[in-house]
């Protein structure tokens, strides 16, 4: 468990928090929410000891092991993906060396009733069982499993980190961390640069995960599946919710309620009583009865209310000027660099008005595809755009090109007409810039407040198509909200590239899948995709069956079918019985090693139990415990592939 204990940071006078005390406990699973710049990261970095605060104190027990993924960092780029990924297992090795070590020397003691023996028997078990939680002996097919999960291919295992992009690269850190099995994970955005394949094995690691998980995220629908705990920092105080984060704005928002109505009340109070001494202050008769509501004001705690409601703030993109019928068409579009082809022979159409979204593992060509439409790279084949189209880009170099001298007020000032220029700051403050911050030179801004400056242009243009690459990285839940509301009552069309669910869920109708160097349309939402790929993940493909002929059909016929359903993608009678007989004996395969496990789980927890009840029994059973637990690991390793293989098929 760590206790946090009286935390106070105090920032040039500005009290981030104070007097913070909260427990994390062995397998809470915890979001940290607030608005942007309330703290959660800073809070991150001090559990982590990478920032001590001004007062207070974090009390973490010996040997407890933290894994931190901070948004941004340093990368070496000396070694090959595996090679990095290998360096989360130097203690495994270590701690492999100092266990065969102490069994050698256990084999050779004789002082069994000593207090020296006991301890030296409860060190071995303990790094033993460490040993076992880490995956021992398995570690290398652990590191494939992991880093397979989070989006790498076999083939990307010797190249260099160098020639990956920031985000593989944080994915690669991802796995580093991931792999040490710390007792705890610190997360800051981990789902920033997942596509939706990877984030959903990461939560699914993350919810089967032993020890305790701590996550700043944006994404809310990451936040539901893995948290069950929210805490809210606000003006430099903690509210501890029992819940994931959509159950948590429910009672955020009662607390609310009570918090307005008690503030109320006591303002009330307040303003009766400043009436009372104001109206007697000199009548000599009342000055006891004045006095004494002048300490009472003193002593009075005033409430604050923590947060306050922007529900009120309504932004709409100007309206669409006329268009064509379909927006953007197109036609056997190619595109490699190099020899290594992202897109072949691509054809795709997005009508007027329709809402798209661009999906997908990265380096499959979301991007790329949204530069292509802009004309912004060159390719093979013919892309379109539909009579009268006028883009609005959103991209991460979008931000390079605002004015570096002028303030955050006037980049928006310049493009702003009409009614909402008189709403500038509290469009603004939505994004994010408040108080002083709409002053200051867009040189000195940050990347991420610079994208969200641009955010706030594009909002203002007049056009008819948006291609938004990302929209959401650097946005906060409620100024998503807010983007997310602007773009559904829009008129115009949309073409959105992005990994976040929850933005998208409501938002498209229409979702075009980048795989295997094709487009795949699918008509729907983003959870009807979603349904789909996960039909389609279980057989690799979601192959149905071809309607069979009566039993008189003859073998011609179905030579000549098999032919006719090879060049349709389609399985043969034959691959059908083929691949089900595949599938069945892997399900026999998986069942018996899951047999197994459960066998050898019922010997290790019987052990344990006579081994806790009676030291000298400890001492019979331990070079057995020892090979048991062994046989768990390899069966738990064999289950992991086994289960793999029958998912593919």
């Amino acid at each position: 468990m760590i206790a946090i204990n009286q935390l106070t940071v105090d920032f040039g006078g500005f009290k981030l928090f104070e007097n913070i005390s909260y427990n994390i406990d062995a397998k809470d699973r915890i979001g940290l929410a607030g608005k942007n710049g309330a703290g959660k990261s800073t809070m991150l970095k001090i559990i982590a000891g990478l920032q001590q605060p001004t007062s207070g104190t974090v009390s973490i027990p010996k040997g407890y092991k933290i894994g931190y993924l901070p948004q941004h960092m340093l990368h070496n780029d000396t070694r090959t993906v595996f090679e990095e990924a290998e360096q989360a297992m130097v203690e495994i090795k270590e701690l492999q060396a100092r266990v065969d070590e102490m069994n050698a020397e256990l084999a050779q003691r004789t002082d069994y009733e000593s207090d020296s023996y006991m301890n030296f028997l409860s060190e071995l078990t303990e790094k033993t069982e460490r040993l076992s939680m880490m995956g021992g002996d398995n570690y290398k097919a652990e590191i494939e499993v992991t880093l397979k999960g989070l989006g790498f291919e076999r083939s990307d295992f010797d190249r260099k980190t160098s020639e990956f992009s920031g985000g593989w690269r944080m994915r690669i850190e991802l796995a580093k961390i991931l792999l040490a099995r710390p007792d705890i994970f610190l997360l800051d955005e981990p789902t920033n640069h997942l596509d939706i394949e990877s984030i959903q094995w990461l939560e699914d690691f993350l919810k089967s995960y032993s020890g305790a998980v701590v996550v700043v995220s944006h994404d809310r629908v990451f936040l539901d599946n893995v948290t069950n705990r929210t805490i809210e920092i606000v003006l430099g105080k903690i509210y501890d919710y029992k819940a994931n984060y959509s159950k948590y704005l429910i009672l955020r928002q009662e607390r609310f309620e009570q918090q307005m109505s008690a503030y109320k009340n006591q303002q009330k109070m307040i303003e009766d009583t400043e009436k009372f001494i104001e109206r007697f202050r000199y009548k000599a008769t009342k000055s006891v009865q004045v006095q004494s509501r002048i300490k009472q004001l003193e002593k009075i705690e005033r409430i604050e209310v923590d947060d306050f409601d922007t529900s009120a703030l309504h932004i709409k993109f100007p309206p669409a000027p006329h268009s064509g019928v379909i927006s953007v068409k197109g036609k056997h579009v190619t595109k490699a660099f190099g020899d290594h082809v992202v897109l072949k022979d691509v054809e795709f159409e997005v009508p007027r008005g329709e809402k798209v979204a661009f999906v997908g593992r990265n380096g499959e060509g979301k991007t790329t595809m949204a530069r292509m439409i802009m004309h912004e790279i060159p390719f093979d084949g013919e892309i379109v755009l539909g009579h009268g189209i006028k883009i609005g880009y959103f991209a991460q170099n979008q931000a390079d090109l605002l004015f570096p001298d002028d303030t955050v007020f006037d980049t928006i000032d310049r493009v702003a007409v009409g009614d909402i220029r008189t709403k500038i700051r509290d469009l603004l403050g939505a994004f994010m810039f408040s108080g002083e911050d709409v002053d200051k030179k867009v040189a000195v801004l940050s990347g991420g407040e610079k994208t969200r400056l641009a955010m706030v242009r594009l909002l203002l243009e007049p056009v008819n198509l948006l291609v938004l690459d990302e929209p959401t990285n650097h946005l906060d839940i409620r100024s998503k909200e807010l983007l997310k509301k602007a773009i559904k009552e829009f008129d115009g069309t949309a073409i959105i590239v992005s990994h976040d669910r929850e933005f998208l869920d409501g938002l498209v109708s229409r979702v075009y899948e980048f795989r295997n160097q094709k487009m795949k349309e699918h008509i729907g939402g983003i959870y009807d995709f979603l349904n789909d790929r996960k039909l389609e993940n279980l057989r690799e493909l979601e192959q149905r069956k071809a309607p069979q002929k009566t039993a008189s059909a003859a073998p011609q016929n179905i030579e000549a079918k098999s032919a006719d359903d090879n060049k349709n993608g389609k399985l043969t009678y034959e691959q059908q019985k083929e691949l089900s007989r595949r599938k069945n004996k892997a399900e026999k395969a998986v069942k018996e090693t899951e047999q197994l496990i459960e066998k050898l789980e019922a010997e290790i927890a019987e052990m344990e139990e006579k081994m806790s009840a009676d030291s000298s029994e400890a001492m019979k059973l331990l070079s057995r415990y020892d090979a048991a637990k062994r046989e768990l690991d390899d069966a738990m390793a064999k289950w992991e592939k086994q289960s793999e293989e029958l998912s593919k098929l």
